[in-house]
C-alpha cells in the first residue's frame, strides 16, 4: 500500500500533462476518417499512457497469475494488429479487482478486472470486450475525453498531497485514480461496439457472442439492485437498444460464421482456481474493525464511518463527508523518518514530535495543518514500525470541524496493534471451480448436492443462467468453493 496523502508529488507526469494540453491542433481520427480537434499529439498520448500505468498498477494491483498475463495479452495483441493504430504500444493487464470493469487509458494501455472475467462465458465473450476497450483507444475517444478534462481536475491522479476540499481527498474512498476512469458518451459506446465488431471480423472470433455479454450485464445491473450499475457501465454508458444495434449490425454483415471460434470450455477451464470476490488475506471489515491477515494488524475505525479497503491505502470517512482516517504503508524504513518527511513537506506544518509504545510497537507522532484552495486542514499522523514495515495513520478534517471529529480519529489511530487472532490470520478467499455435470440437472439441483458460500442466484448470474435452466451432462459449469467469508464483510465495503 502506498497512500497518496504519503505520496510525493509527481511533477514529471504534471508537465508532460500540462504540455500535451497546450498543444492543441486539428486531427483525422483513424477509426472513423473524421476531423476532430485534439489537443495531444499521438507521442504525447502514449506518454500519457506509460505514466499513468504504473499508477494504475499501484492503485488496484495486478493479478497474480502470469499464465493469465500471458492469454489476455495474446488475445489484445491479435485484436490490435486487426484495428487502425497497429503501432502503438498495446498493453493488457488483468488487474486485481472483483468488481466487474474494463477500461483504457490513452496510448493503448487496457485493463481487464478479474471480477468480469469470472462472468464472461467464452474467449470470444473475452475477445469483444477487449476490442471494445481497443475501439476507444483507435479512436482517441481516451485522449479526446481526457483533451475535455480541465487541468485543475486532474489533481487527483498526479497524488498532489494539497487539494481543494477534504473531499477530494476522500474521493481515494472510490477511486484513487478516478480520471483516469472516463466516462464516455453514448455515442462514444455505439462507436466502441461497432469498433469491435469491426475488428472481431478480421480475426476469428464469433462476433455473436458479443450479444451475451450486454445480458450478462444486465443481469449484473438487476442483482445490485437500488439502480445501482456495474462499474463497467457507470462508465461506459449503455446507449439505447445496444443489444439491437449490435444484433442488427451483425445480421447486416451476413458473415459466414462457419470459420470462427467461441472457445468456451477452454476459456471456462482457464477459470479454475481463480480467486472470486473479494481477496480477504488483503484485509477484511468486520463491522468497523479492519483485519489484515498477510500483515498481521488490526485497527478499529470509527463507528459509523464509510470504510474503504483499497490497494494503496484503507480509509474511512466520517457520515459527514468531513473528516478522514486512513491508513497505508510509508516509504522510510523508520517512523522517525516517516515523520520527518511528512512533516517537511511544502505546505504543511506541525509539531511537537512525540514518541511513544503503542500496544508494545514504537510510534512516532504529531498534530500538523495544511494550507489548501479552499481552507486549512487539522489533523494528526501517527506512524508505527511493524514487522519491519513502517506504517502511516491519519486523520484530518477542515480546522474547523476537526475539533469534533478529533477524538474519534485519534482513538482509531491509537487502535493500530499486532493481529494475533487464529480465525482471523487464517481466512482464506474463495475460488472458482470448474465442474462438469454428470447427468441432466439444474443449478438449483446442483447447489443442493454440492454445497457452495455463494448463493445459488450467484451461482447462475456467473454462469449466465437461471438457477432452473436444464443443464445437460458433460456440460461445463463455474462453481463457488471455500469458506464463507467473515460476517458484514461485504456490507462494511460500499
Amino acid at each position: 500500500m502506498a497512500s497518496l496523502i504519503f505520496a510525493r508529488t509527481r511533477g514529471a507526469v504534471a508537465l508532460a500533462l500540462v504540455a500535451g494540453l497546450a498543444a492543441g491542433g486539428c486531427a483525422t481520427n483513424p477509426a472513423t476518417g473524421r476531423s476532430q480537434i485534439m489537443l495531444v499529439s499521438e507521442a504525447q498520448e502514449i506518454e500519457m499512457g506509460r505514466q499513468y500505468d504504473p499508477q494504475v498498477v499501484a492503485s488496484i494491483g495486478l493479478y497474480p497469475d502470469s499464465a493469465w498475463q500471458r492469454y489476455l495479452q495474446q488475445i489484445g495483441a491479435q485484436l490490435a494488429a486487426a484495428g487502425e493504430r497497429p503501432a502503438l504500444p498495446w498493453t493488457f493487464r488483468v488487474v486485481d479487482d472483483p468488481a466487474v470493469n474494463a477500461f483504457a487509458v490513452p496510448g493503448g494501455f487496457i485493463y481487464v478486472t478479474r471480477g468480469l472475467l469470472a462472468h464472461l462465458n467464452s474467449e470470444a465473450e473475452l475477445a469483444s470486450v477487449v476490442g471494445h476497450e481497443i475501439g476507444h483507444v483507435t479512436a482517441r475517444h481516451t485522449v479526446s475525453q481526457m483533451s475535455n478534462q480541465q487541468l485543475a481536475g486532474l489533481g487527483l491522479a498526479l497524488g498532489t498531497i494539497v487539494s481543494s476540499e477534504v473531499g477530494r481527498h476522500a474521493g481515494v474512498a472510490n477511486s484513487a485514480l478516478g480520471v483516469l476512469f472516463l466516462k464516455y458518451s453514448r455515442d462514444d459506446e455505439r462507436q466502441a461496439d461497432e469498433l469491435s465488431l469491426r475488428y472481431l471480423r478480421r480475426t476469428t472470433w464469433d462476433p455473436r457472442e458479443m450479444l451475451g455479454v450486454f445480458q450478462m450485464l444486465e443481469r449484473v445491473s438487476a442483482s445490485q439492485g437500488g439502480g445501482r450499475l456495474p462499474e463497467w457501465l457507470s462508465t461506459h454508458p449503455s446507449p439505447e437498444n445496444r443489444y439491437e444495434h449490435v444484433a442488427q449490425a451483425i445480421a447486416a454483415q451476413q458473415q459466414d460464421f462457419s470459420g470462427t471460434v467461441v472457445h468456451r470450455d477452454a476459456y471456462l477451464q482457464r477459470l479454475d482456481g481463480q480467486v472470486f470476490g473479494n481477496n480477504p488475506r488483503e484485509g477484511y471489515f468486520q463491522d468497523s474493525q479492519f483485519f489484515h491477515p498477510d500483515m498481521r494488524f488490526r485497527l478499529t475505525f470509527p463507528e459509523g464511518w464509510t470504510t474503504h479497503n483499497g490497494k494503496q491505502a484503507v480509509v474511512a470517512v466520517s457520515p459527514g463527508k468531513d473528516a478522514v482516517v486512513e491508513l497505508a504503508l510509508a516509504q522510510e524504513t523508520s517512523a522517525d523518518a516517516a515523520a520527518g518527511a511528512f512533516l517537511a513537506q511544502q505546505g504543511i506544518t506541525g509539531g511537537p514530535v512525540s514518541r511513544a509504545r503503542l500496544n508494545g510497537l514504537p510510534t512516532v507522532s504529531a498534530p500538523f495543518g495544511v494550507a489548501t484552495e479552499s481552507g486549512a486542514l487539522s489533523g494528526t499522523v501517527l506512524f508505527v514500525e511493524h514487522r519491519e514495515a513502517v506504517f502511516g495513520l491519519i486523520g484530518y478534517a477542515p480546522e474547523a470541524r476537526w475539533p469534533t471529529h478529533q477524538a474519534a480519529a485519534e482513538r482509531a489511530l491509537r487502535s493500530f496493534q499486532t493481529l494475533t487472532d487464529p480465525a482471523a490470520l487464517n481466512v482464506q478467499p474463495q475460488r472458482l471451480d470448474i465442474v462438469r455435470v454428470d447427468g441432466r440437472t439444474t443449478l438449483d439441483a446442483l447447489a443442493r448436492q454440492r454445497p457452495s458460500p455463494a448463493s445459488a442466484a450467484t451461482l447462475a448470474l456467473i454462469n449466465q443462467l437461471d438457477v432452473q435452466t436444464p443443464l445437460e451432462p458433460g456440460r461445463l459449469v463455474k462453481w463457488v468453493v471455500g469458506q464463507p467469508l467473515p460476517d458484514a464483510y461485504t456490507s462494511a465495503r460500499p
